[in-house]
């Protein structure tokens, strides 16, 4: 480009930062990044804006780096530059997802103190944090709000709920949510289903779980293999090994395809009842499926000798 006679501006340092988080080594991706960032500093017609500072605070979000995030975010706001809702809700998620809530919430209100409105995004992100962290009241009262304010709930809105509600075995509340996503006129996609079944799984009501199941497996003759996990996954945990061999048998009958992951959560759970003849019966399917096994006869043996 300098060859060329053409010379770098803040548009094309964005372009090499981006460019250079998608490599597949993220920890040296995220220093070669950064290296470009406090380059584009020191030039003044490639000073940081908003999108550069935005790119990077998501990439340090999403490494889990809350140091760096607030460290960066430091520096945004001793610069000229303003910061905009995308900003203020990658600072909030990434305390969000690493349990940092009362920092969270210092965002939040640093966000409405500059009238940055919070958008639907926002809203999904105290959402699914409080949820996370079985903070319920506070996330009941961030729904509240959004269904008064201009925004409108997405389906990430309710399976978050749903999922959270079922990992505290609040099976009511759950249900409750489900309703009210279908009154409000949305359909369940497969994310929420799955949400439902994992609810009854650990509510001890894989009956339940299966009828849902077997609702979704009728209606469109095959399912998501996440959800043929999900359905594997509450018969392990409520000990029903056998029905998890019989569920397997069925949908590799109507052509469904289990992966690497069916076979680990099943041998895990086979493992775990004593049940010998079902994981030579997994085995022997893996091998006819052409599925690497990763070590899992040598743990048979350490389990049952040779």
């Amino acid at each position: 480009m300098r060859n060329s006679g053409c010379r770098p501006d803040t548009s094309v340092y964005n372009a090499l930062i981006t460019a250079h988080l998608h490599s597949r080594d993220k920890v040296k991706a995220l220093s070669k990044a950064f290296g470009y960032f406090d380059k584009m500093k020191s030039i003044d017609r490639c000073q940081p804006n908003i999108v550069t500072y935005n790119i990077l605070l998501r990439a340090y979000a999403q490494a889990g780096d809350t140091k760096q995030v607030e460290a960066l975010f430091k520096d945004l706001e001793t610069s000229t530059v303003s910061p905009d809702t995308y900003t203020y809700n990658g600072v909030m998620d990434a305390y969000g997802k690493n349990g940092m809530l009362k920092e969270m919430e210092s965002i939040l209100l640093r966000m409405k103190a500059n009238q940055c409105k919070p958008d639907l995004i926002t809203f999904n992100v105290l959402i699914d944090s409080y949820g996370k962290r079985q903070a319920f009241e506070k996330m009941e009262q961030v729904f509240k709000s959004l269904l008064r304010s201009k925004e409108k709930p997405s389906l990430p809105t309710f399976n978050s709920m749903i999922r959270n509600y079922g990992k505290a075995r609040l099976r009511d509340k759950a249900e409750s949510i489900f309703k009210k996503m279908n009154e409000l006129g949305y359909k369940p996609s497969f994310v929420t289903y799955e949400s439902m079944i994992t609810t009854y799984g650990y509510c001890d009501s894989a009956s339940r779980a299966r009828e849902i199941f077997d609702e979704m497996l009728e209606a469109q003759n095959k399912v998501e293999v996440s959800t043929l996990n999900a359905m594997l996954d509450v018969y392990c945990i409520n000990g029903l090994p056998t029905e998890a061999d019989q569920l397997l048998d069925l949908v590799i009958r109507k052509g469904l395809l289990p992966n690497a992951s069916t076979y680990k959560l099943l041998y895990k759970a086979y493992a775990k009842a004593n049940r010998k003849d079902l994981i030579l019966k997994l085995l022997k399917c893996m091998d006819e499926k052409g599925i690497e096994k990763h070590g899992l006869e040598i743990k048979l043996r350490m389990l049952y000798g040779s």
